[in-house]
C-alpha cells in the first residue's frame, strides 16, 4: 500500500507582509460605514449638484454646457453693447445739451431783461402823463402791455 506524506513548502511559512495587527479587520467592513463625515446640514447647492452631474449622460452634459455658454455670450455682448451705446448717448448729450442748456438760459434772461425794460419805459410814460383819462395806473400800464402780462391772481 501507498504512503501519503505532506511536505510543507517554505513560502507558506513565512509570514505574509502587512499589518500585523488584524484585531480591528473583519470581512463586513466597506467604503460605506456608519460612522462618516457627510453631514447632510452642511451640504451646499454646489455640493448637491456636482453629485448630480454622474446622473446626466455626457452627451446630455456636453449639450447643456454648449447652450448655456451660447446663452452667456450672447447676454454678454446684449450688456455691452447696451453699456457702449449708453455711453455714446450720455457723453453725446452732455457735450450738446450743457452748451445749449447754458445759451438757452442765457437767452430767457436777456428776453426777461427786454421785458424789464420795457415795463419801466411804458411805466415812465404811464407816469408822466396826465391822469385825465380816469382809468387807474394798473389799468393803464394793463392796456400799455396787452396780452403780454397777465393778472398773477
Amino acid at each position: 500500500m501507498v504512503q501519503l506524506t505532506e511536505v510543507v513548502d517554505e513560502h507558506f511559512q513565512e509570514e505574509q507582509a502587512g499589518p500585523e495587527d488584524d484585531d480591528d479587520f473583519t470581512d463586513t467592513d466597506s467604503e460605506i460605514s456608519n460612522e462618516s463625515d457627510f453631514d447632510p446640514a452642511n451640504e451646499t447647492l454646489a455640493d448637491r449638484l456636482y453629485a448630480l452631474r454622474d446622473i446626466i449622460p455626457p452627451q446630455t452634459r456636453t449639450s447643456i454646457a454648449n447652450k448655456v455658454n451660447a446663452t452667456a455670450g450672447a447676454v454678454k455682448s446684449v450688456l455691452s453693447f447696451g453699456g457702449k451705446t449708453l455711453w455714446v448717448i450720455s457723453t453725446s448729450a452732455l457735450i450738446l445739451g450743457v452748451p445749449w442748456a447754458l445759451s438757452w438760459a442765457e437767452e430767457q434772461q436777456v428776453i426777461e431783461m427786454e421785458k424789464e425794460m420795457k415795463m419801466r419805459e411804458m411805466g415812465g410814460d404811464i407816469l408822466t402823463k396826465d391822469g385825465s383819462g380816469g382809468s387807474s395806473t394798473a389799468q393803464q400800464v394793463g392796456s400799455a402791455l396787452g396780452n403780454e402780462v397777465k393778472p398773477a391772481l
